[in-house]
């Protein structure tokens, strides 16, 4: 069971972070920061990989914080070719800990927001997340450095974007582990239920 949808605006480096919260009806366990795909090819937080994220680790007892990064929707500033954008996340990690407590977060993303969000766990202690959630993860786009033992990576087998091999060639030298939902392309039309299992999955669900 989840609460509707709510839209509040974060304090962030260059202004007005525009962010769509869920907060689960139970005492939620932490905070799911998800981030979305990149800003100028039309991603934003309505995104439908990164709504059902949300959905699902709402009712994973998460509470759920999608932010728009810097130039989309109400979020002010400008695109910043991935620094400024690590910066955000930042912004709306640190709203979410004082409002929720700072229990060790899930950093999840799709395409150009999965980067984003390996990056950020880079300047985060360890203890500070519980998990990387990497969907459509966009190693062509961004340079995007080796992750932690336990990351889960989802990729389709189908990805036009960003080809699975790439993807393998990213993860073969940290033996990460990528699951391959077969048939899917990179938006999961069609497959976002299998995606959504896959994770709830991965949360012993």
């Amino acid at each position: 069971m989840r609460a509707t949808t709510r839209r509040i605006s974060v304090a962030g480096p260059v202004g007005r972070i525009e962010c769509a919260i869920d907060v689960p009806l139970s005492a939620p366990r932490a905070v799911a920061l998800i981030a979305h795909p990149h800003p100028l090819y039309g991603g934003t937080l309505d995104n439908k990989v990164v709504q059902t994220l949300a959905r699902t680790f709402v009712d994973l007892g998460y509470v759920a914080l999608r932010p728009n990064f810097r130039g989309v929707g109400t979020s002010e500033g400008e695109h910043d070719g991935g620094a400024g954008e690590v910066d955000d996340l930042a912004a709306a990690l640190n709203y979410g800990r004082q409002q929720f407590g700072a229990a060790p977060a899930v950093l999840a993303g799709f395409s150009f927001g999965a980067a984003i969000q390996v990056r950020l766990a880079q300047r985060l202690a360890p203890a500070e997340v519980e998990r990387l959630v990497l969907v459509g993860l966009a190693v062509t786009r961004l340079d995007t450095p080796a992750v932690a033992r336990g990351t889960l990576v989802i990729h389709g087998e189908l990805d036009e974007t960003v080809p699975l091999a790439t993807v393998l060639q990213w993860a073969r030298p940290q033996d990460q582990p990528v699951i391959v939902l077969p048939g899917a392309d990179h938006f999961f039309h069609r497959r976002l239920q299998s995606l959504r299992e896959i994770v709830r999955s991965a949360w012993g669900a």
